[in-house]
């Protein structure tokens, strides 16, 4: 048996020896089946690429890949799937806010029998903004895309060799891989644990970043935008008709004399906002279908390190 564990990377150059070395004596000591851990360095400014090829020459059975720019954590972990050679792959962060102890929980549900194995925030020791802003992402995404998803979300999470190349063969861009695993529907656990403060470094996981993460998961798993879309059209509609009839009956009773035109303004400034509102929902649409359409790949390899496995 052997395991993969996927670890995309974006400025964690102060992460990735701690990372190393609590994978090593948490974790890889303590196994008897082999192991594999690839390295992604997702376009990072700083020397986590050169503290990746430094771990590489310490550890035989790490890959290290380095792409040509930043493409953003799904691609990166799209490119660690595709040269994984495990019997389950296992994905996770390289800050060090979740405790390694959690593979062997994992891997044991694994071998339970189910294809895909979430790691669950129980609880979070981080600011309360933070918190808020995961909590309400996982609310929406929950109410309008996605039904199974975790209460608290998860970022950590296993999967055998049939889910790896369904992922693969989805081929999808602006995406959340997260969804697509739910989507899926294989047979799925569930293990818990608490996610800890950040002690090295500073997240780059901007607002800019969270605001895509929200906009990506509602055009591909949901139809909510669409609908709303819908709603606004039809209550617009019969909106502009009821006042049209009040208009012509008063001008046949005499009671308007002269046409408002702050109400005329008003009104004709909703509709054009409720317009523009619906041609950038549709937009978003079509954009993403332009986007799928060009065939461009999801991520560029600059550099690699490492033999993989050709498998059967």
């Amino acid at each position: 048996m052997k395991i993969s564990v996927v670890i995309p990377v974006y400025y964690n150059q102060d992460n990735l020896r701690p990372l190393y070395a609590d994978l090593k004596e948490k974790f890889i000591d303590k196994i008897e089946y082999d192991y594999e851990i690839i390295m992604v360095n997702d376009g990072s400014g700083d020397k986590s690429y050169e503290v990746m090829q430094e771990l590489a020459l310490r550890d035989s059975n790490i890959k290290i890949i380095s792409l040509s720019r930043n493409f953003g954590s799904h691609a990166a972990t799209l490119c660690g799937l595709n040269q994984a050679t495990g019997d389950c792959i296992v994905c996770k962060a390289a800050d060090l806010q979740e405790p390694t102890e959690l593979l062997f929980d994992m891997v044991e549900r694994w071998k339970e029998g189910y294809n895909v194995v979430l790691a669950v925030r129980k609880d979070r020791e981080e600011s309360r903004k933070q918190v808020l802003f995961s909590n309400l992402y996982y609310w929406i995404v929950r109410k309008t895309s996605l039904p199974t998803m975790p209460k608290k979300g998860f970022d950590v999470w296993l999967i055998d060799k049939k889910v790896k190349q369904v992922l693969l063969a989805l081929d999808e861009k602006n995406s959340s891989l997260t969804g697509q695993i739910l989507w899926s529907g294989f047979r799925t656990s569930e293990v818990y644990y608490v996610r800890k403060a950040r002690e090295i470094g500073t997240s780059k996981w901007t607002l800019r970043k969270k605001i895509r993460l929200v906009a990506d998961t509602l055009f591909s798993f949901s139809t909510v935008p669409i609908k709303i879309v819908t709603t606004i059209g039809i209550f617009s509609f019969f909106g502009a008709f009821i006042w049209a009839v009040v208009e012509v009956i008063g001008k046949l009773k005499g009671y308007i004399e002269v046409q408002g035109w702050t109400t005329l303004f008003i009104f004709n400034l909703f509709s054009f906002g409720v317009i523009m509102f619906s041609i950038g929902i549709l937009g978003e649409y079509m954009w993403r279908t332009f986007d799928s359409s060009r065939r461009r790949p999801p991520y560029i390899i600059e550099d690699e390190s490492g033999d993989k496995e050709v498998e059967d």
